[in-house]
């Protein structure tokens, strides 16, 4: 009777108020089916992660690792999913696993709230007293610390070099290893874009880069000493720098001066064109490395890496792009057994070693950094210490925020480039110095944008000096 009463009083809901209930049984089951799968595990300790290849690494240090006292349960599954899990675990009171492994894009969404709501253990104090804050990059704990506390270990650096086609480059005479700034860059590639089919543009680009370019945008902004949020996670999309650097690199991309060439990172067209030689240089994080080598063998021994050329005399050079952290939930059921795996994965010497030799990663711990395995030459990059070259400029890497709302002024940055280099072609204005005005307007906008989707949360740092929202 109580069925049928339920089921009859039921009928008067609407289409989404069903669809609600239905996703809403269909998370529980999922939450139940993780629980119960973790529960059958021989009470293992359950680790979230999203990425194939690490799981490959860590498998056999795991097999050696019988005197931890429980196994490691690892749930391979996409990065969208653990966020989801994530959130809900940390918002909204449901379990999680002991260890999660997070994205760059990812980590910031857990820091949304006050500090005391942040899920993942604080780790400061425990990398103090172990030492791990020496021994770890500096830069490379940007993205996992909020208001001065760590909630994570850092898995990579991810330094950005330039890589370019030395073949071409040295067939026609030309030495990069005088290249200090972009300017200088550009000034020895320019006798290489001809236009010897006459068909009025360049046969080749100096640089693979465009406006509509998402990641690589962030890349050259922080090389140049752009940043989106300060010190305190409060927006500074309208910082004049911001401005001057936008202005340059939108400079690149249009007018009769223009270097620059949109090229896609990962498609069957972009490694074509890679092949083809269409563009000379382009902006490789480590990690880029690999992939050329699974999926664009044709390069090999075509092309090197040198540091990325500095946008002023002295600048920075190189940058920084993706990044991965290891969490550990406060709810966790053995957080000094999450601990020792933890620091096993990631600072091991044989999953760095390997981490190396299988996704041209390189690691944080500076003390792995005198490892053999990233001074051996490197086939590919015309036998290169390529490796060498990576952690040479390690510590220079620009920190990074962990704001959760970073990737929003990212799209809005985006966004910005995109209609400047608008505005340049419908004025026919190329010069960087007339284009910093339009530039300061956009992101001043973006600015505003971001300002107001922040004021939506009672717990952002955009405040007032009354303490009150802006």
């Amino acid at each position: 009777m109580r069925v049928i009463t339920i089921v009859t009083s039921a009928r008067g809901l609407s289409l989404g108020l069903w669809v609600m209930i239905g996703l809403m049984l269909a998370s529980m089951g999922v939450l139940f089916k993780a629980r119960h799968h973790s529960s059958d595990a021989s009470d293992a300790v359950v680790f979230w992660l999203f990425s194939p290849e690490h799981r490959q690494l860590y498998v056999p240090l795991l097999e050696n690792a019988a005197d931890m006292g429980r196994p490691l349960d690892m749930q391979l599954m996409s990065i969208a999913a653990i966020e989801r899990r994530m959130m809900s675990g940390f918002f909204g009171g449901l379990p999680t696993a002991d260890l999660i492994e997070v994205e760059r894009a990812v980590i910031g969404r857990a820091f949304t709230g006050p500090l005391e709501s942040v899920g993942f253990l604080d780790l400061t104090d425990r990398l103090h007293a172990e030492g791990l804050l020496d021994e770890i990059n500096p830069p490379s704990f940007g993205p996992v610390t909020s208001r001065g506390r760590i909630f994570g270990l850092p898995h990579d650096v991810h330094p950005v070099l330039l890589a370019y086609r030395s073949d071409i480059v040295e067939a026609a005479g030309i030495d990069l290893s005088t290249v200090e700034t972009w300017d200088d860059y550009f000034t020895a590639v320019a006798p290489l874009m001809a236009d010897a089919n006459n068909d009025g543009e360049p046969d080749r680009w100096a640089l693979s880069f465009w406006p509509t370019q998402l990641d690589n945008i962030e890349v050259l902004m922080l090389q140049g000493g752009g940043e989106l949020f300060d010190a305190d996670e409060r927006p500074v999309l309208n910082a004049p720098r911001n401005a001057e650097l936008l202005a340059e690199i939108v400079s690149w991309c249009v007018g009769p001066d223009r270097v620059a060439v949109d090229i896609e990172d990962f498609s069957a067209t972009g490694h074509q064109q890679r092949i083809d030689g269409y563009a000379i240089g382009y902006l490789c994080p480590d990690w880029m490395c690999a992939i050329w080598k699974l999926q664009i063998p044709q390069l090999a021994g075509k092309v090197k890496v040198i540091p990325l050329p500095a946008f002023e005399p002295g600048g920075r050079r190189t940058s920084v792009r993706g990044g991965t952290m290891l969490g550990i939930p406060k709810d966790g059921s053995d957080i000094e057994l999450a601990w020792k795996y933890a620091k096993l994965l990631y600072t091991s010497p044989e999953v760095a070693r390997q981490m190396y030799e299988l996704t041209d990663i390189i690691s944080p711990v500076r003390s792995l950094w005198d490892d053999p395995v990233y001074h051996q030459p490197d086939p590919f990059f015309s036998n290169q210490p390529k490796g060498a070259l990576y952690i040479e400029q390690a510590p220079s890497v620009p920190v990074r925020t962990s704001s959760p709302y970073n990737r929003q002024a990212v799209f809005l940055l985006r966004d910005a480039a995109v209609e400047l280099a608008d505005y340049a072609k419908r004025t026919q204005t190329g010069e960087p110095e007339s284009l910093r005005s339009e530039a300061a307007r956009l992101l001043d906008r973006a600015q505003a944008s971001i300002t107001r989707v922040m004021e939506r949360n009672a717990f952002s740092s955009v405040r007032t000096e009354d303490g009150g929202p802006q």
